[in-house]
């Protein structure tokens, strides 16, 4: 079969694609016929070293959709012809998803219902799990209360205000003005420019005085504001950063609120299977979509992984087999 591999870390032109034998599926496991790969920051990572794999050469990808070929020994629920998708990203960790096949364990794959797309169930993982672990099971949304999701327009973030409308929060999100119209017919309510100077003020007249929760995907910049729009007793979920050490200007103001921070990594996730489930039954319902930005053959890969870190996109980028 045909696979992406890393034989040493380094950068995107490190991975080549390479004939190497179809694996077979161990006691646990499925055999899946990949039919795409979500493309995430965290596969770069994998690469380049930041995040050590369990050993070279490999493929990557922890995002995946697909149909079931072989099911390993002790396997219940699952048989040959089954459409599945799921997430490599949890604790035990998983690669392999840019190839035609891939071994799965079966915790963290699940059924994917008739007539949603494998093309967007391969590129919702780990944005999908993420932003429902943030609002459902961290923040604990309720219908009325306010939501503010900022990168409305990126992976994790238009996957929340879908999630968030989805639950009749009332979704305020931030986004580059070219990608308002479109995080609007996602379901958020309203839409802001991040850049505008007045931001913090217009997410207070949006939420009638303070947002409830905030989905933060860039604590570094946003630490302070975040207690700046809250409500007294909001949860601030800290999903990333690009320094790592963000800090308050003013702590008073965010102790003054009893504001709860949630920092929190989708790794940590008890049993991927729940957040995935749930998002599947979204989907499979209309009320929540992935868009799929970019598509990429395996040849591409190192094209998709420079792309995911270096381009402004709406949505995901996906490599298919």
């Amino acid at each position: 079969m045909q696979a992406v591999r890393l034989s040493e870390h380094g950068g995107p032109e490190t991975l080549r694609v390479a004939s190497i034998d179809r694996p077979n599926p161990a006691s646990g496991e499925l055999l899946v016929e990949v039919a795409a790969a979500g493309v995430n920051p965290v596969d770069t990572y994998f690469r380049d070293g930041s995040y050590e794999p369990v050993g070279l050469p490999f493929t990557p990808g922890v995002d995946f959709s697909g149909t079931v070929v072989e099911t390993g020994d002790g396997v219940s629920g699952f048989s040959a012809g089954d459409r599945v998708y799921g997430t490599g990203i949890g604790n035990g960790g998983f690669q392999g998803a840019y190839a035609e096949y891939a071994t799965v364990p079966t915790d963290r794959v699940v059924a994917l219902p008739e007539g949603v797309s494998l093309l967007e169930a391969g590129a919702a993982g780990v944005v999908a799990c993420t932003a429902w672990r943030a609002l459902v099971d961290h923040a604990d949304l309720d219908p009325a209360e306010h939501c503010l999701v900022h990168g409305g327009s990126g992976g994790v973030g238009h996957v929340a205000v879908q999630i968030a409308s989805a639950v009749s929060a009332q979704t305020i999100a931030t986004a580059d003005p070219s990608y308002h119209e479109a995080v609007s017919e996602l379901g958020a309510d309203t839409v802001l420019g991040y850049d505008r100077e007045d931001l913090a003020e217009a997410v207070l007249e949006a939420s009638d005085g303070g947002v409830d929760a905030v989905l933060d995907h860039r604590l570094d910049d946003y630490l302070q504001f975040d207690a700046d729009v809250a409500a007294t007793g909001a949860t601030v979920v800290g999903i990333g950063e690009n320094d790592p050490a963000p800090a308050f200007s003013n702590v008073a103001g965010a102790r003054g609120k009893d504001i709860e921070y949630q920092l929190m990594s989708v790794f940590n996730a008890p049993d991927l299977r729940v957040p995935l489930r749930g998002v599947a039954h979204l989907m499979a319902t209309g009320e929540l979509s992935v868009t799929v930005a970019r598509r990429y053959g395996l040849k591409d890969a190192a094209d998709a992984q420079r792309d995911v870190l270096n381009e402004s996109v709406f949505g995901k980028l996906v490599v298919e087999p």
